[in-house]
């Protein structure tokens, strides 16, 4: 296999571990409260990654023949503490949307993540977006409200709802990510294990009462907790990122884009999900919106990047997952 090849079927797994991790995490929190599997989660993602940082800690100690070297740096903390507690806040919402509507919908509508954060990031589009980003936009709500119908419109559900506030607070995060990472000496690993610990920390007090339920969890709902936190999150970061070092933003976006399609492929082959003719149409509108209107916005990126106050913002985190910002000028996901 090439190499070229080789990094698209990394993405391509990234895309499709990513788009899994709905039906995952629908079906923990069916066996168990939210508030522990979100526990469960960031505590064996921070114990992984800890355990990383401490591998690449005694590495960078040898080279630096003996002297000291810092755990984080004051820049990461600085950037860490905010972004661990929105982080928190998206992932809060995220999961009890998922909780409360099919895998499907919750990976397609959270995909308004990628149309909502240059609304948010007006400092990096100066001069405002271009009308074509706006009608893009409007396919989306309009895929959105077809979604919501279901088998025939309806009142929305809640678990919808909870995932449109989920891909809105999600860009708000985005949104802090760049403001807050652009042009700093961050290590992206760094920055994500004191995320993780932070959510720990964060879920820990809520989640106590509720910790007995782990004892009696079966072993499909620890293999879901475990392969949310270790695939889903710390593969799929180290994973993306090593790709798309070794591909263009352009290309890395695409594949990486097909997440709500694989979302949406495994909640029906997997999850028996129904696919009903107003869900499909939702599903083809909400795709070509969001990809319309990513190549819109990056379009329009490239013709004002001499005039740029500042730098684009980085790619929005990985679904149901604490996951680090990517490289500037990187893809962005939906």
């Amino acid at each position: 296999m090439s190499d070229s090849r080789r990094t698209d079927a990394v993405l391509l797994l990234v895309a499709l571990v990513w788009g899994s991790s709905y039906l995952s995490a629908q079906t923990a929190t069916s066996a168990l409260p939210v508030l522990v599997v979100l526990f469960a989660r960031y505590a064996f993602s921070a114990l992984a990654c800890l355990g990383l940082v401490a591998a690449g800690r005694g590495k960078e100690g040898q080279r630096e023949q003996g002297r000291g070297v810092r755990l984080w740096t004051r820049e990461e903390v600085r950037a860490g503490l905010p972004l661990g507690l929105t982080q928190a806040a998206v992932l809060v919402v995220e999961t009890y949307g998922v909780a409360h509507t099919t895998a499907a919908n919750a990976g397609l509508i959270i995909s308004l993540t990628i149309v909502l954060t240059p609304l948010l990031d007006r400092a990096g589009h100066p001069g405002g977006l271009p009308p074509a980003f706006y009608a893009a936009a409007g396919v989306c709500v309009l895929a959105v409200g077809l979604l919501m119908s279901g088998n025939g419109f309806h009142a929305p559900r809640l678990g919808d709802l909870l995932m449109l506030g989920a891909a809105l607070v999600r860009a708000v995060h985005v949104a802090l990510v760049g403001r807050l990472t652009t042009g700093r000496p961050i290590r992206p690993l760094h920055l994500t294990t004191l995320q993780t610990v932070i959510g720990t920390v964060v879920f820990l007090p809520a989640a106590a009462p509720s910790l007995p339920t782990l004892t009696r969890a079966d072993a499909g709902t620890w293999t879901q907790l475990l392969y949310l936190a270790l695939f889903c999150s710390v593969f799929a970061f180290l994973a993306q990122t090593w790709a798309v070092q070794r591909t263009s933003a352009s290309r890395a976006s695409l594949l990486l884009g097909t997440e709500p399609i694989w979302a949406a492929a495994i909640g029906i082959a997997l999850g028996g999900e129904h696919l009903t003719v107003l869900t499909a149409l939702g599903a083809t509108l909400m795709v070509t919106g969001t990809y319309w209107g990513q190549s819109v916005e990056r379009a329009h990126r490239a013709r004002v990047a001499p005039q740029r106050i500042s730098p684009p913002p980085p790619l929005p985190v990985p679904s149901l997952g604490a996951a680090p910002p990517a490289p500037p000028y990187g893809p962005e996901r939906a």
